[in-house]
């Protein structure tokens, strides 16, 4: 295959919501560009990109998939990615490793706060974006009214390449105009059909074109000065200063149309080839930049060359039971050449590398090298993950990895046989090294395995996938809350354990006092013994003994915090006292004075961060309050809220259903553990009863 130069490959990322048309788009790109014979069907499960067998059963885009398309001497990248918020982690690893983004906007639906957390990640990223607005042939759709929305809603500087032809089923094609031509489009040729701007249009089409060229001359001080001058721009100077404005970020071309009747469609992909940077332009922009092994604080720099020493990074984890671990690699640097030595500078591991291949959705191609810029897969790499950066072991690069977010909804799962045991366990783990974004653990306290991922849908996902790949079939339930126990008052007792039997007895003999710590302190253990009232030897077993008591608390048996244990006297036998009597005694004493010192239940608190629309602010800070959360903060972001506020996370195991309800899936959260706090009087006795029933309940079973 081809190898081709850094300056002539473009990776784009095309994002969206979900239900926007991202995948039929890229269908149609790839048909115009001449790598697709014909467009596949999202219904009939035949596109290039959605081809998990869980992605054609839910009919959506699940997972970042690379369509490696050539048209006129360029490599065109395209990373189709999910628009579903449980998929986000997605969204970010494509991002990571784009230069440039597609975002598409559905003419039908118009901007919904879902775009706006993508335009806001696409801005933090620094990448240039074209927009194309979608689904123009639906009715009650306009070109005109949805670019003013993307403009007011995104604050975006958007141009407009195109004028629509026609409205809603009425839509026959656009006028581009950069070429100043009428361009129509049909689903049964992949060329589009250009002909002259018809007598009656061309007044429309000239003021226009002029709005364009007004807002192209006006980012760059020479070209405003020749248009000033001259009163107009050269297609060459409107292209080049178009190009750089897109390079800069200073402008967001909008083209619009219909991917399912391929209107538009080659204007984009035209759009795509001239105005988005190549590895090496976007480099001079935002330069590769990563930390050395020795001493992580001084940048490294890398050269997008072929020359330069190889660097790459691991945005995407395959493993298939039967063709084995794949890992989608972005070179930034360098050649790498299949079947080589590679070092993983995350891990510090040498790797051998296996085959290389260019990723056309599902289908793989062998090649022989690539070179920087490209994006390829690497079979049979053993240590390296999703994250991870491969370099050249004598040029040492640990590159920026991918920000995935923390997992806002968790399940405690049973694996539904005991011959399931071992497969979920090994199942898990697979897909985690495949989706890291997913969290898998075994909870001692509760005894519980619990598996935490981004939403609902991405926990379905899991589910099938370990299903399918694994045969392995789970039962999910609530995860169990992790309360503890504490004191609120002083409390002294006497734990004294005597034992006589036929020879050598047991005896050992403490005072200890108990007393409250500040919240989150933990424990502490005081030594205040006078006299040799109690051997120095002895007093680490009744801190041992006093350690293992904590571990059940008075009220239900959860473990006891924020305690101060002092041992202050006791007695001790010459020859009967031992450290397991001292261990015992030291226990019984802090078990009694437990008691005493009015235990309290505690509950985990947990700092939860919702971003809604604003007109649904009030229905959620309700809800939040019914939840006996505190709210800290309502903070304005566009057109979003962010609501931040201390949950107990008893309240939070059906909040993500719950939120969807009430802003009509508009909403996300996120959130994490904050402090433990004391359980109101009249809950606290509730779920203790709860607890004691469920342990009697277990040693009865």
């Amino acid at each position: 295959m081809h190898v081709p130069l850094t300056e002539s490959i473009r990776n784009v990322a095309v994002v969206s919501n979900a239900g926007s048309g991202k995948t039929s788009l890229i269908e149609a790109l790839a048909c115009c560009a001449g790598s697709l014979p014909s467009p596949g069907s999202i219904q009939a499960g035949t596109t290039i990109s959605d081809f998990e067998p869980e992605e054609i059963h839910h009919r959506t885009s699940l997972h970042t998939s690379v369509v490696r398309c050539l048209c006129h001497d360029i490599v065109l990248n395209l990373l189709d990615t999910p628009g579903s918020p449980s998929c986000i982690a997605e969204v970010r690893s494509a991002l990571r490793v784009a230069d440039g983004v597609v975002l598409v906007v559905n003419a039908a639906t118009g901007v919904r706060s879902d775009l706006e957390r993508l335009w806001s990640l696409i801005r933090e990223a620094g990448l240039p974006c074209m927009i194309f607005v979608n689904d123009l042939d639906k009715e009650r759709t306009a070109f005109a009214t949805t670019l003013e929305q993307v403009m007011k809603d995104l604050e975006m500087p958007a141009v407009s390449l195109i004028l629509a032809n026609g409205e809603g089923a009425g839509l026959e094609g656009i006028v581009d105009l950069l070429q100043n031509c009428v361009v129509r489009g049909r689903p049964d040729r992949p060329q589009a059909e250009q002909g002259p701007v018809p007598p009656e249009w061309q007044d429309r089409v000239d003021q226009a074109r002029r709005r364009l060229i007004e807002m192209v001359a006006e980012g760059d001080e020479a070209l405003l000065e020749r248009y000033l001058n001259e009163g107009t721009l050269t297609d060459a100077a409107l292209l080049e200063g178009l190009r750089a404005g897109v390079q800069r970020g200073g402008l967001v071309p909008v083209v619009g149309g219909s991917a399912l009747r391929n209107v538009g469609v080659q204007t984009l992909l035209q759009g795509l080839l001239q105005l988005m940077p190549s590895p090496a332009a976007r480099a001079q922009i935002a330069p590769v930049q990563g930390a050395g092994l020795t001493d992580g604080s001084q940048p490294v720099m890398r050269e997008p060359v072929a020359t330069a020493p190889f660097s790459g990074l691991v945005f995407k984890t395959i493993i298939d039971p039967f063709i084995g671990r794949l890992s989608y690699v972005r070179i930034y640097s360098g050649t790498l050449e299949a079947d080589s030595s590679l070092y993983n500078a995350t891990k510090q591991v040498r790797e051998r590398g296996g085959h290389l291949f260019s990723i056309f959705g599902k289908k793989y191609t062998p090649v022989s090298r690539a070179v920087a810029g490209e994006i390829v897969a690497i079979g049979k790499l053993k240590d390296s993950l999703t994250g991870d950066t491969l370099c050249d072991e004598h040029a040492p690069i640990r590159l920026p990895g991918i920000p995935l977010g923390r997992p806002v909804m968790s399940f405690a799962i049973e694996p539904k046989s005991k011959s399931d045991i071992e497969k979920v366990s090994v199942g898990l783990h697979k897909l985690i090294e495949e989706d890291p974004s997913l969290e898998f653990v075994r909870h001692m306290e509760t005894k519980e395995m619990v598996l935490s991922g981004m939403g609902q849908l991405h926990i379905d996902v899991a589910l099938e996938k370990l299903h399918r790949k694994y045969g392995a079939d789970v039962t999910l339930h609530a995860p169990k809350i992790p309360y503890r126990e504490t004191i609120r008052s002083v409390a002294q007792a006497q734990g004294k354990y005597k034992k006589q039997t036929g020879g050598h007895g047991q005896y050992g003999d403490c005072w200890v006092e108990v007393g409250p710590l500040p919240r989150g302190q933990g424990f502490e253990f005081q030594n205040k013994i006078v006299g040799g009232a109690i051997p120095r030897n002895f007093v680490p077993a009744v801190e041992k003994g006093v350690v293992e008591a904590l571990h059940e608390g008075p009220l239900a048996g959860y473990p006891a915090v924020d305690v101060r244990v002092t041992v202050y006297d006791g007695s001790y036998h010459v020859v009967d006292s031992s450290e397991m009597a001292f261990k015992i005694a030291g226990s019984m004493g802090v078990k009694k004075a437990m008691e005493a010192a009015h235990p309290v239940l505690l509950e985990p608190l947990m700092t939860v961060e919702v971003d809604v629309p604003a007109e649904c602010v009030g229905a959620v800070l309700g809800d939040l309050n019914g939840r006996r959360g505190r709210i800290v903060s309502v903070e304005a972001s566009g057109h979003m809220e962010t609501v931040k506020a201390l949950v107990p996370q008893a309240e939070m195991i059906s909040y993500a259903a719950s939120l969807n309800s009430l802003t009509g899936g508009q909403g996300s959260y996120v959130m994490e553990f904050a402090q433990y706090e004391e359980v109101p009087r009249e809950l606290a006795g509730r779920i203790v009863e709860e607890h004691k029933a469920e342990r009697h309940g277990v040693v009865a079973h």
